[in-house]
């Protein structure tokens, strides 16, 4: 097994097993917390399912860096060398709510690059994963959708807007519907590019910038699997940049123009 094989492996090992912790407590009345405001809040299995990936990554990349939403990981993505990024679960709110749409989120980087991913869906059994060859869900190979007519596509908002931003969401809806067949949310990035990975949706977009523990894994997958992910001026996304706008790529300007129009219209 090459280098970039073992971090792909390390991965999917790390998403599965933190996502067992977490899904150990699933649906138990577990207690919540708040960090920041009244909609973005923290369990304890937050904690223990960070733990537990950050323990399989170590186990066998002793020592290197892990980016992570809880406790005391770095915040930000290092420009050099191998380091990883974690989120334990990407969609806390629908976790509290005993709502399944919910993700354990792995990716691994080397100079600031994702080399490899790997995302758990726990309640719905699903593995994720996507390594220098292609994308996979429960280790088949999988790809974005064909759909080529933006009236037959279905495209989600992703991310939640405070509720003095609430015109932006607002906007992103309606650039949606009057673009695209149908509009979705789901409440987790990371669950979202899954699905457009594998052909499920067409589109997914947000005007803001984008936590790398909530996307790096996710954009990984859609490229992968064949889409395309870029900023709001249309280049490459990397987990720096402002906005992102994932694609199967067939209508890529279509949800471009969405993602653009939302600064537009709530302006």
């Amino acid at each position: 097994m090459n280098e970039l094989d073992a971090r792909a492996d390390r991965a999917q090992r790390a998403a599965r097993d933190g996502g067992a912790v977490a899904h150990r407590a699933f649906r138990t009345g577990i207690d919540v917390e708040t960090k920041g405001g009244k909609t973005d809040v923290v369990t304890q299995a937050d904690r223990d399912a960070q733990r537990r990936v950050v323990e399989r990554i170590h186990a066998a990349f002793p020592d290197e860096p892990v980016v992570g939403e809880e406790d005391d990981e770095l915040k930000v993505v290092p420009e050099s060398g191998p380091s990883w990024i974690v989120d334990p679960i990407d969609g806390t709110n629908n976790f509290v709510r005993d709502v399944p749409m919910w993700a354990t989120s792995v990716a691994a980087l080397v100079d600031g690059e994702p080399v490899a991913a790997a995302n758990a869906l726990p309640a719905f059994e699903d593995l994720y994963a996507a390594d220098e060859r292609g994308a996979y869900r429960n280790g088949q190979e999988i790809s974005v959708s064909e759909r080529t007519d933006p009236e037959l596509c279905t495209v989600v908002p992703t991310f939640w807007w405070n509720f003095e931003e609430r015109d932006e969401y607002a906007a992103a809806t309606e650039a949606i519907v009057s673009r695209f067949g149908d509009l979705r949310r789901y409440g987790s990035m990371q669950v979202c590019l899954s699905l457009l990975a594998d052909g499920s949706l067409d589109g997914v977009i947000t005007n803001k910038r984008a936590n790398s523990w909530d996307s790096v894994a996710g954009a990984y997958l859609v490229r992968q699997a064949g889409g395309t992910v870029t900023d709001l001026d249309g280049d490459d996304w990397r987990h720096d940049s402002d906005g992102m706008v994932a694609s199967n790529g067939h209508v890529h300007d279509d949800v471009l123009a969405a993602a653009r129009d939302i600064a537009d219209r709530s302006a």
